[in-house]
């Protein structure tokens, strides 16, 4: 297998060694900032269905998290942080493999990760580290059974429970009292605690169950918000003008178990449901906490590359929506944050606008270890944005990212959606459904409220756009002076460039133009 070489060996300072065993008669070990720049551990936390705004400091209504509010102050937060597939497992296993779902096969909740398949702990236990997987895999239903790359194992199968989990630890199934997010905390110290003064890096994959519906906080954060209110989105009610040029799909499912008219079968209360994903959310910030205090005890928090994200985002009233697998910006976006102490780019409450998507972990985490990254990795590694302190000239970076969700017989409401999403446009091409595209300027329109193709699918209908839109495209060439026929123009050669660009990463990334669905293996 041929691979690519990260720019930075394992060894960073060569001649600092030979330097100390010249005039000691020894080599020391590396400790601190020295040791992180030849190997820094790796902590991942991954939360499950966290919104790109669930924080405080990110513009939640209510929400305290002064522990993420922290990790932003101290690091690099990522602004443009997106997931390539909108559900749990094919975004885990993306970020396990760096590949986009099309390439890994994980297209569904129910589907197991081919062990075959590099993953970047398996390449990082094979460069030396100790591994650590703690909390929800989830790839492989029922199954819990330690995976391949990791030292030390503690999960439990599919969701899991908010208390009184069993968790397999190393193959054992031991039941527990107490609440999960805690549980996976404890475990989480544990590894760390038996890792304080080892010369040997450690990776600690910390995976939690929360936030996924249903949510339960936990007993000390229960009813913490009572009383305040949640701002529901603009596009929330069923008004003509939030569904006006919308593919008919997307009204439909607020009726169904993923909308706010037929929410979870109707058992549940929108603004309880809000309430009660916050006080969840509580319960994680507790968590960030304590692994980072313990980090900063042990004194591991200098030689540390910390990574907090979430494995898709969540729809709250969006178009009328819940939940995710859309290519909405609620579904899509994440929250990033990094604390890289020991890099000028890694610490002291940076920004970045850079579009990082959930297949550039699996990259960046083994160039920060010096360790070869294989070429089944399709993502980019941005540790060089890391490096690249204030003022410093940024890596060269991505224009365009492409999204796909494959539809799912046990949640049909969301069609299959292959799409294309570039700083300033996003553009759906939808499959198995009469309404075929979405195309979004998203920097003047957030909100995703006007489809630019939607004047023109009133007036023309939703059948074949790309051949209506040829058609009517030829006849206003024909008077290009008339206001409608600039319109057109303008539209047919954005619609163009788009849909080419897709194609585009369609045919890079080994995908189909016309996927059909497959079903779990």
């Amino acid at each position: 297998m041929t691979t690519k070489r990260p720019r930075r060996g394992p060894a960073r300072f060569p001649g600092l060694g030979a330097v100390l065993l010249a005039v000691c008669g020894v080599a020391l070990p590396a400790t601190g900032p020295a040791r992180a720049a030849e190997r820094p551990n790796i902590v991942f936390i991954l939360i499950d269905d966290q919104r790109f705004d669930a924080a405080s400091a990110l513009g939640h209504a209510f929400l305290e998290t002064p522990h993420l509010d922290r990790l932003i102050e101290r690091g690099v937060l990522f602004e443009n942080a997106f997931v390539t597939t909108s559900l749990c497992s094919p975004s885990r296993a993306s970020i396990l493999t760096g590949q986009y779902a099309h390439r890994h096969g994980v297209l569904d909740n129910r589907t197991r990760l081919d062990p075959e398949t590099p993953t970047f702990p398996q390449e990082l236990q094979r460069a030396g580290y100790r591994t650590a997987f703690v909390g929800k895999w989830h790839m492989g239903g029922t199954s819990d059974e330690p995976r391949p790359g990791f030292d030390r194992w503690v999960s439990f199968p599919g969701q899991g429970l908010y208390y009184n989990q069993t968790f397999n630890i190393d193959g054992e199934k031991v039941p527990r009292q107490g609440y999960t997010t805690d549980l996976i905390t404890d475990y989480a110290l544990d590894f760390l605690a038996a890792r304080a003064g080892s010369e040997e890096p450690f990776l600690l994959y910390v995976s939690h169950k929360a936030v996924h519906a249903p949510f339960r906080p936990a007993e000390r954060h229960l009813g913490s918000y009572a009383g305040r209110r949640y701002p529901p989105p603009a596009t929330m009610p069923n008004r003509h003008e939030n569904y006006d040029g919308k593919p008919n799909w997307v009204e439909a499912q607020r009726r169904s178990w993923h909308g706010v008219d037929g929410l979870y079968d109707n058992s549940v209360d929108f603004q309880q449901f809000a309430l009660d994903y916050a006080e969840t959310m509580r319960g994680v910030d507790d968590s960030v906490g304590r692994i980072v205090g313990a980090l900063e005890e042990r004194n591991l928090l200098e030689e540390t590359l910390l990574v907090f994200t979430s494995d898709n985002g969540f729809q709250f009233g969006e178009h009328g929506l819940i939940d995710k697998r859309t290519m909405y910006e609620a579904s899509i976006r994440v929250p990033l944050m990094v604390m890289a102490p020991w890099l000028d780019g890694g610490a002291g409450g940076l920004r970045r606008s850079e579009m990082i998507v959930n297949l550039d972990f699996a990259p960046t985490f083994l160039e920060a270890a010096g360790v070869e990254i294989p070429d089944t990795v399709q993502g980019r590694s941005f540790f060089g944005l890391l490096e690249a302190g204030p003022g410093a000239e940024p890596p060269p970076w991505r224009d365009a990212f492409l999204y796909e969700y494959f539809w799912e017989r046990a949640f049909p409401q969301t069609p299959t959606v292959l799409g294309v999403r570039t700083d300033r446009y996003k553009f759906m091409r939808f499959h198995g459904v009469w309404d075929r595209y979405e195309l979004y300027d998203v920097q003047a329109d957030p909100e995703e409220r006007r489809n630019l193709l939607g004047g023109f699918i009133t007036r023309h209908g939703a059948g074949n756009v790309e051949a209506r839109l040829r058609v009517a495209a030829a006849s206003a060439a024909r008077n290009p002076r008339d206001d409608w026929a600039r319109e057109v123009l303008e539209l047919k050669a954005l619609f163009d460039r788009l849909s080419g660009r897709l194609d585009e990463l369609l045919d890079e990334t080994g995908a189909l133009r016309e996927p059909s669905w497959l079903p779990s293996r």
